[in-house]
């Protein structure tokens, strides 16, 4: 293996740990906090509730860049790369999860005393929902621009702007006034969705756009300048959000940054780039890392669904937020969380034990 590709291995890896253990610890504090300690005056809470904003734009630009990098580096016509069935099995196993996870009775096949608002809960679109959708349009989007040989920075970046910006549209119209529950929570917050597609998608897709230049460029992270251009375009997005920030408010007056999504959409976009510059730069000085973090990335789904289960539960099984949820104090919610942490690590390690376990048995019986 090339130092170009270990490094490139190492980076893709780090970046899905990191996006990981942001995701757990997030889901984990802000089921167990106390009402009384979610105070801004509280600088530990402001500084926390300021790195969960970050924890799905992360998730989602890493999913991108991941599946997008895979699929670019298959040197195969559209219909013949392997990764195109492959993604649209993520894409259908993604979404069956994510509805499964909200599923709302444990009866399969009588819903006759399912509410309204636990229909509304099921079909809320959540991130394993979101980056379904974010895949199969990554998918269109390459058969796109292979189709009519245009550049996939072209497409992508395209598709990315799509997304962010009709948000502005998007988001003041009642779809629910228009079209059935299912389809409305797609496009805007109005039926509790979490991640509608707008803008949400555009962060899997400029993930996708930065994934498509890694495989195209397999040596980009041999050198530092590579890691310094990249944390200099975090920069230059920083700057086109406070630009952006200053405009709107000599033009309509001070608006609340947090809800400022137009502004938002490049500070998110600005500090996941710095934090990819950070870790092609870390990538550069290890020469490898722990097994435990590339099995991690590689279960991310896993991952995922285990730890909702165990925190907010499911259908057939409850969760300890429903037991204790918002009732503990800062250290208790920090201790919750790192025990979640490690205890998903172990369970990871002990998947793929399993699974090499199942595969020698296999390969023993074939023998």
């Amino acid at each position: 293996m090339s130092s170009g590709s270990k490094n490139r291995i190492i980076f893709l890896d780090l970046m899905r740990a990191l996006a990981v253990l942001m995701m757990i610890q997030g889901h984990t504090i802000d089921t167990f906090l106390g009402d009384q300690y979610r105070t801004f005056d509280s600088n530990i809470y402001n500084i926390w509730f300021t790195i969960r904003g970050f924890t799905a734009p992360i998730f989602m630009f890493v999913s991108g860049v991941t599946f997008t990098y895979l699929l670019r580096s298959q040197s195969l016509p559209f219909f013949e790369n392997p990764r195109v069935k492959k993604g649209i099995h993520r894409f259908l196993i993604l979404l069956v999860i994510g509805y499964l996870l909200r599923f709302p009775t444990y009866r399969m096949f009588d819903f006759s005393e399912v509410d309204h608002s636990q229909w509304l809960t099921f079909f809320t679109v959540d991130a394993l929902h979101l980056i379904a959708f974010g895949i199969l349009f990554i998918i269109f989007m390459s058969y796109i621009a292979e189709k009519y040989k245009r550049s996939d920075y072209l497409i992508f970046s395209l598709g990315a702007a799509f997304f962010f910006f009709m948000f502005l549209l998007t988001e003041t119209i009642n779809w629910a006034n228009f079209l059935p529950i299912p389809f409305a929570a797609y496009l805007y917050q109005g039926t509790g969705s979490y991640f509608p597609l707008f803008p949400w998608a555009g962060y899997v897709i400029s993930g996708a756009l930065f994934g498509s230049y890694l495989a195209k460029n397999p040596l980009s992270f041999s050198t530092k300048q590579f890691s310094y251009k990249l944390f200099l375009l975090g920069v230059v997005s920083l700057v086109v959000c406070y630009s952006i920030h200053a405009l709107e408010d000599s033009l309509y007056g001070e608006k609340t940054f947090w809800t400022d999504n137009t502004a938002l959409i490049f500070y998110r976009l600005g500090i996941i780039l710095m934090l990819n510059s950070i870790m092609s730069f870390i990538s550069l000085r290890i020469k490898y890392i722990p097994d435990i973090i590339s099995k991690v990335g590689k279960n991310t789904l896993l991952v995922y669904a285990v730890h909702v289960i165990i925190l907010y539960g499911s259908a057939w099984i409850p969760g300890f937020g429903m037991f204790y949820s918002k009732t503990l104090n800062i250290p208790l919610s920090i201790l919750a969380a790192l025990l979640l942490i490690v205890f998903m690590f172990w369970f990871v390690s002990l998947f793929e034990r399993m699974k090499n376990y199942r595969r020698r048995k296999i390969v023993a019986v074939e023998i």
